[in-house]
């Protein structure tokens, strides 16, 4: 029996479509999963639909069960939540997180899911990946009880972190945006919110996350002496430009990378899986409903990217609905 889905292809930089797809039948080991919700990862994505992945990066950041090369065309994603409907006893009909683009159905090693916890809605858990990234940028920066903490970009990334953060014991903790609308999404995530001008200094530590070379400049003007700053951002093939003449030697300051395709060093023996399940549980709290900021169809897709990659739609988490 034929199995068809579509999915989602970025035909060439800017111009997406809708192709239909044949299925295998699952094996043993594998499932057959049907798409409920995918999000949509902004920065990233946007990237990717502007062909702007540097060529040195093409392999680096191949995402899992991608088909295609870039710039294109290109099948692209990792945020995929799903219900079981064929596969092993103890995984069907079960909900899980995939590291999958945007189709209707698909076929994966039953390894490449996790299910998501009771208490987590599905529609929430599309920022699985989102958060997974968060709690791997803070075991790379290792926070302390009472430490004074700027995050600066208040994107999907940054929310996330921000939210995390509001878990430690005595933390003060400060969401830095230059855009005043992301006051509101602070606000619900419990997290006090500063423009850029107004942010507090001081900072034992910094989390850039706004991918512009002012944020991380500003990033680095928030620390105190001997603070550090973990760079969450990704580029893509611009170059961003520092002031490292000043006082970035007198002050010692530290500038870390954060990338969530290594699991930190810190925990490197919860591996992957272990990653993603801790971002699936701490996905349980409504509060980070606040970073989905819109939905659309499936079938909307190719008419959604462009207007998400010119900022014309001014998104966190775009959620893609494949149910009505």
């Amino acid at each position: 029996m034929s199995r068809s889905a579509r999915a989602y292809w970025l035909r060439s930089p800017g111009h997406g479509e809708i192709r239909d797809v044949v299925l295998p039948a699952p094996g043993e080991d594998e499932v057959l999963v049907r798409t409920l919700w995918s999000g949509v990862s902004r920065g990233t994505e946007t990237l990717v639909h502007r062909g702007q992945v540097p060529r040195s990066q093409w392999d680096v950041m191949r995402a899992p069960f991608q088909d295609g090369d870039f710039p294109g065309p290109v099948k692209y994603g990792y945020l995929n939540v799903g219900v079981v409907e064929e596969g092993p006893a103890g995984l069907s009909g079960r909900t899980v997180f995939c590291l999958y683009p945007h189709q209707t159905r698909y076929v994966v090693p039953a390894s490449a899911v996790t299910p998501v916890p009771d208490g987590v809605p599905a529609g929430r858990a599309v920022l699985a990946g989102t958060v997974e990234t968060a709690v791997n940028a803070l075991w790379d920066a290792a926070p302390l009880v009472g430490d004074r903490i700027a995050v600066v970009g208040g994107g999907m990334i940054g929310c996330s972190v921000a939210a995390l953060l509001t878990r430690f014991p005595g933390v003060r903790v400060q969401l830095v945006d230059a855009d005043p609308a992301r006051a509101g999404v602070a606000a619900a995530l419990g997290v006090e919110f500063a423009a850029p001008q107004d942010a507090r200094e001081e900072c034992d530590l910094v989390v850039h996350a706004s991918a512009t070379g002012q944020g991380l400049t500003r990033s680095l003007e928030l620390l105190r002496t001997e603070g550090t700053v973990i760079d969450l951002s990704w580029y893509g093939d611009r170059r961003v430009t520092l002031p490292l003449g000043e006082d970035f030697h007198s002050r010692r300051l530290t500038l870390r990378s954060s990338q969530v395709g290594t699991v930190s060093p810190a925990r490197a023996h919860r591996g992957y899986a272990g990653r993603l399940a801790l971002a699936l549980e701490l996905l349980a709290d409504p509060a980070l409903d606040a970073l989905v900021t819109g939905e659309s169809r499936f079938e909307e897709l190719p008419a959604l990217m462009p207007r998400l990659a010119s900022g014309d739609i001014p998104a966190l988490c775009h959620r893609i609905r494949y149910e009505d």
